[in-house]
């Protein structure tokens, strides 16, 4: 934990165009919310389902590397993760789609997308699907909010560097395929 700031290092630089997303990171059952003095998460929505636990808001360049993130409590909404994105006012062009719009306070850059608009979601789901299958980021087990952060930031730290660890390659059309499936135990 006391090395958890080492791992700035390992985030991605801004390229023109990213996309930001929040995840659910479940820490409980929902059933069994309360039953414990010391719980830690709390109760809100992710993919339209309740869990307890945390939210995991992050940005990712074009590559789909991870340019900054941030945790809070499932309860918080996905505004509250805009200074992620304000963070690269005037490097790149961020697409979100409509739960990170606001009233007011979003960032200049921000560009909301709606439903079916880019295919943004893909790249978003494809580094999702890395992080759940192999890292095993869907459930975790932390009783202390110190330690789930450390985590956090240690994961997509090893995700940065796996991804790249044979080069990212594109493909004849311009694409980059991402894979850390070596990586699972």
């Amino acid at each position: 934990m006391t090395h958890r700031d080492w791992t700035d290092r390992f985030l991605a630089d801004p390229s023109l165009l990213g996309v930001a997303d929040t995840y659910g990171v479940e820490l409980l059952h929902p059933r069994r919310e309360g039953r414990s003095p010391r719980q830690l998460g709390a109760k809100g929505t992710s993919n339209l389902r309740w869990i307890v636990g945390a939210k995991l808001g992050f940005v990712l360049n074009h590559l789909g590397l991870v340019c900054a993130w941030d945790c809070d409590w499932a309860s918080v909404s996905d505004q509250d993760f805009r200074p992620l994105i304000a963070r690269f006012a005037e490097q790149m062009v961020v697409l979100v789609d409509s739960a990170w719009h606001g009233k007011t306070g979003d960032p200049i850059n921000m560009k909301v997308c709606p439903r079916g608009t880019w295919n943004t979601r893909m790249l978003v789901e494809t580094v999702l699907s890395m992080l759940t299958t192999v890292c095993h980021l869907k459930k975790v087990a932390h009783r202390q909010a110190d330690y789930f952060r450390a985590r956090m930031a240690f994961l997509l730290s090893f995700f940065n560097v796996a991804v790249q660890w044979h080069g990212l390659q594109p493909d004849d059309y311009g694409m980059v395929h991402l894979s850390i499936a070596e990586f699972s135990l």
